[in-house]
C-alpha cells in the first residue's frame, strides 16, 4: 500500500514543497530512500526504525521504499524524519491516511521517538501556506517560530507518539497561537544609546544622515576615537522593521541556525561585524549547498567592517555587486539560489598604518608613501559604493568630562523616521525607496539645484579636485539632508554639508 505525506525542502532562503511516498511491499525487510537524498536523509531510516519501535508502534518487516518527490531537487537535512515516519505508519496500516490530509510535517526524530528542533521551519511553513496547506506538525521547540504564519495552524509535538495521537484525535495538541505585534512591543535595545557617546557631534550627525537616506558610510580615525562605538549604535536610529521585513530577516536566521532560542521573530535590525580574516565565501555565502553569508545575515540591517583595509581583497571585491543590487545569485551544480543583501555598509579604518596620521595627541611615524599605499588598499570601485566618508577625531578630555547631555538615539531616530516618510511618499511608484538608491533619471528629477547651489558645487570641484563619481554621491546625500530639514528643494547649505562628508575625494588624501 502506498501512502503519502507532505514536507518541505530548502532552496536558498525559500521552501520547496516535497511529497513523501512510502510503499510497504513484498520482499526482504529493508528500507530504501530515493529522490536525491543527502547523507542526513539516508541515515534517517535508522532513526525512524528506532523511533517507531520505541514509541509503541511496529516497524514493518517488509521491503519499504520511500520516495521524495520531485526527485530533481536535492533533499538535505534531518527534518524529513517525521514525514517519512508518518508515511511508513500509514503505508503499513497503523495510521489512516486520511488523518494526514491538509498537514505538513517537519521534524527530526531521536531514537526514543522525541522530536528535536530543526533549522528553516519558518520558510517551510510560509511555502506551505502559499500552497494551500492549513495545518502543520512541527517540533515543540519550533512552534513559536512557525506560528508567526497566521494562515497555518501550528501544533508543536514533543514526541512521535504525541503527533500520532493528535492525528487520530485521541489526544489533540493545543494549537500554538502568536500575535506578532506583541513581539514588536517587547523588542529590546541591546546596542546602547548615542546619548552615552561623548563628543563626536559631527560623526553622529553624519550617521543620522546615513540612516535617513540608507547611505553607506566609511569612518576614518585613530585608534580609540570611538568608531566602533558609533557604528554599533546605528541600528538604534534606523527605522523600525516592518512585519514583512522582520519575516525576511527571520527566514535567513532560521535557515542559518542563528535564530535565538525560543525566539519567534527577529524584531530588531541585524548588526553583523565579521572579523577581518573572514573569507569571501563567508561574506557573501556559498558552499556546495549554498548558505547565507554575513552580507545576507545583515539584510535590512548593518554590516560593520572594522579595520576595513585589513580585509582580504577578494572578500571586499565580492561585496561590490551585492551592495549595488541588494541581492546576489550563487550558482552551483545542485542549483541556483538567490540571497538578499539590502544592507547599510558601515566601515571604519585608521588614516594610516600606525593609526595616528593627523592626530594631535600622538605623532605619526608613517612616510607619505606608506600613507598613500595604506589608503589605496580600498579600491576605487568599492569606494564608489560608499556615499559618506568622514573623519572621526580623538575625543579630548574636556569633552569626556563634561556632564552636558548630547543627542539621544530616540531624538535621532525621530528625525530619521521623518526623512524616511518623505522618501517613501516621493518614491512610492519607483523601484527604490531611499535616496541612496536614486538612479540617473531620479537624480535629474529630484535633485535639481538652484543657481547658488550649482555655483557652490562648481567651485568645490575646481578647488578641491573632487572626482566625477563624487558628483552623484554629493547630490544624493544633499537630498537626504534636505529631507531632514523637511525642505522640498536642495539649498546651498545642504550641498555644503554633503561636501564635508567626502573626505577621501580630496587631494589631501591621495597626493
Amino acid at each position: 500500500m502506498i501512502a503519502k505525506t507532505v514536507s518541505c525542502a530548502l532552496s536558498g532562503i525559500d521552501g520547496v514543497i516535497v511529497t513523501i511516498e512510502a510503499d510497504c511491499c513484498q520482499g526482504l525487510p529493508s528500507v530504501d530512500i530515493v529522490g536525491l537524498p543527502d547523507t542526513a536523509v539516508k541515515e534517517s531510516k535508522e532513526r525512524v526504525r528506532s523511533a517507531v519501535n520505541n514509541s509503541g508502534f511496529s516497524f514493518p518487516q517488509r521491503k519499504v521504499v520511500v520516495n521524495l518527490a520531485p526527485a530533481y531537487i536535492r533533499k538535505e537535512g534531518s527534518f524529513f524524519d517525521l514525514p517519512i515516519t508518518i508515511a511508513i505508519l500509514s503505508s503499513s496500516g497503523q495510521l489512516r491516511e486520511d488523518y494526514t490530509e491538509g498537514y505538513i510535517f517537519i521534524g527530526e526524530l531521536a531514537l526514543d521517538g522525541s522530536l528535536r528542533g530543526v533549522n528553516g521551519v519558518l520558510p517551510m511553513v510560509i511555502e506551505a501556506a502559499k500552497n494551500g496547506y492549513t495545518k502543520a506538525i512541527v517540533p515543540e521547540a519550533n512552534a513559536p517560530e512557525a506560528a508567526v504564519v497566521s494562515d497555518v495552524e501550528i501544533y508543536g509535538a514533543k514526541t512521535l507518539s504525541e503527533a500520532v495521537a493528535h492525528l487520530t484525535g485521541e489526544a489533540p495538541i493545543e494549537q500554538t497561537r502568536l500575535n506578532p505585534e506583541d513581539l514588536f512591543n517587547y523588542a529590546d535595545n541591546l546596542c546602547g544609546d548615542y546619548e552615552d557617546v561623548k563628543g563626536q557631534d559631527i560623526a553622529k550627525r553624519a550617521l543620522t544622515v546615513a540612516a535617513a537616506g540608507g547611505h553607506n558610510v566609511l569612518m576614518i580615525g585613530s585608534p580609540g576615537s570611538g568608531k566602533t562605538m558609533l557604528a554599533k549604535r546605528l541600528p538604534t536610529i534606523m527605522p523600525s522593521l516592518t512585519f514583512e521585513e522582520s519575516l525576511e530577516v527571520t527566514k535567513i536566521y532560521s535557515i542559518s541556525g542563528k535564530l535565538p532560542e525560543k525566539a519567534a521573530l527577529i524584531t530588531t535590525r541585524p548588526f553583523r561585524d565579521p572579523h577581518h580574516t573572514v573569507s569571501a565565501v563567508a561574506i557573501t555565502g556559498g558552499g556546495a549547498n549554498p548558505k547565507p553569508g554575513e552580507i545576507c545575515l545583515a539584510h535590512k540591517g548593518v554590516l560593520f567592517l572594522d579595520e576595513f583595509p585589513e580585509f582580504r581583497k577578494d572578500a571586499i571585491d565580492a561585496m561590490r555587486q551585492p551592495l549595488e543590487d541588494g541581492s546576489f545569485t550563487v550558482a552551483r551544480a545542485n542549483g541556483v539560489v538567490t540571497f538578499p543583501s539590502d544592507v547599510m555598509l558601515v566601515a571604519s579604518m585608521n588614516p594610516c598604518k600606525c593609526g595616528y596620521y593627523g592626530d594631535t595627541s600622538r605623532e605619526c611615524k608613517c612616510s607619505a608613501g606608506d600613507i598613500q599605499r595604506y589608503m589605496h588598499k580600498i579600491s576605487g570601485p568599492m569606494l564608489d559604493r560608499i556615499d559618506i566618508h568622514i573623519q572621526v577625531p580623538s575625543v579630548k578630555y574636556s569633552e569626556l568630562s563634561v556632564q552636558k547631555k548630547t543627542a539621544s538615539s530616540e531624538d535621532m531616530k525621530k528625525a530619521v523616521d521623518r526623512a524616511r516618510a518623505i522618501q517613501a511618499e516621493r518614491y512610492k511608484d519607483k523601484h527604490y525607496s531611499t535616496n541612496a538608491g536614486l538612479d540617473s533619471k531620479g537624480l535629474e528629477e529630484y535633485c535639481k539645484l538652484d543657481k547658488k547651489s550649482n555655483e557652490l558645487l562648481t567651485n568645490v570641484f575646481e578647488n578641491l579636485g573632487l572626482s566625477a563619481r563624487a558628483y552623484t554621491r554629493i547630490l544624493k546625500v544633499a537630498r537626504t539632508i534636505a529631507d531632514l530639514d523637511e525642505s522640498e528643494n536642495i539649498e546651498a547649505k545642504h550641498i555644503a554639508e554633503a561636501i564635508q562628508y567626502r573626505t577621501l575625494d580630496k587631494k589631501f588624501w591621495f597626493n
